[in-house]
């Protein structure tokens, strides 16, 4: 069964994204970039929040085309213009580059998601990640530490409603600092 797996940067005070979305100190080198490539690339579907999926909408369709571009973020572009995705909003009325709109999380809708896709599904934003987390629905974090105190921002994590206690399965050190640590809910270690 594939699984959901909640993909995302965060400083290493836990913070999703810096005051005003600020996301500048991301620091993502063709090492980093190739890492989330190679994962992003073997997912069937990204899940997000309207506000992720504006941000990449704002860049990746295009991305290919700038001479600037670098050889992972050329790559990526092609990677999320050709992945289905959902975007979860209750105000956007339309999307493009194989998206779907769906208004609300709803978990018997996420399993039947989970139940026909041939492999994992990404999720993306603070916002979904807290909702999804509220249902149950994560079944593993894929967490890139950045080596930078934010001080505020947005948090990944909300408080959490109950005590979860997860199972590391990897971790592996970038050369430029960042840090991967991958958990997953007992339960989803058994499914894989």
């Amino acid at each position: 069964m594939s699984r959901i797996v909640l993909m995302c940067s965060i400083s290493l005070d836990g913070f999703f994204e810096g005051p005003d979305h600020d996301l500048s100190w991301h620091l993502v080198d063709e090492e980093v970039h190739d890492e989330f490539n190679q994962v992003l690339g073997a997912m069937s579907a990204f899940l997000d929040g309207r506000v992720t999926y504006e941000l990449m909408a704002g860049y990746w369709p295009t991305a290919d085309a700038d001479p600037e571009s670098s050889r992972p973020e050329a790559e990526f572009a092609r990677i999320w213009r050709e992945m289905p995705k959902i975007v979860y909003s209750r105000t956007l009325d339309r999307a493009d580059w194989n998206t779907t709109i769906v208004r609300e999380v709803v978990p018997a809708e996420v399993a039947e998601l989970k139940a026909g896709a041939d492999g994992d599904i990404a999720v993306g934003g603070a916002d979904l990640a807290d909702s999804f987390l509220r249902h149950d629905l994560i079944d593993e974090f894929r967490l890139y530490v950045h080596p930078i105190l934010l001080g505020e921002g947005t948090p990944l994590f909300r408080r959490a409603e109950t005590r979860r206690e997860l199972r590391l399965v990897e971790t592996r050190s970038f050369g430029n600092g960042v840090v991967l640590v991958r958990y997953q809910w007992p339960r989803a270690a058994r499914q894989s």
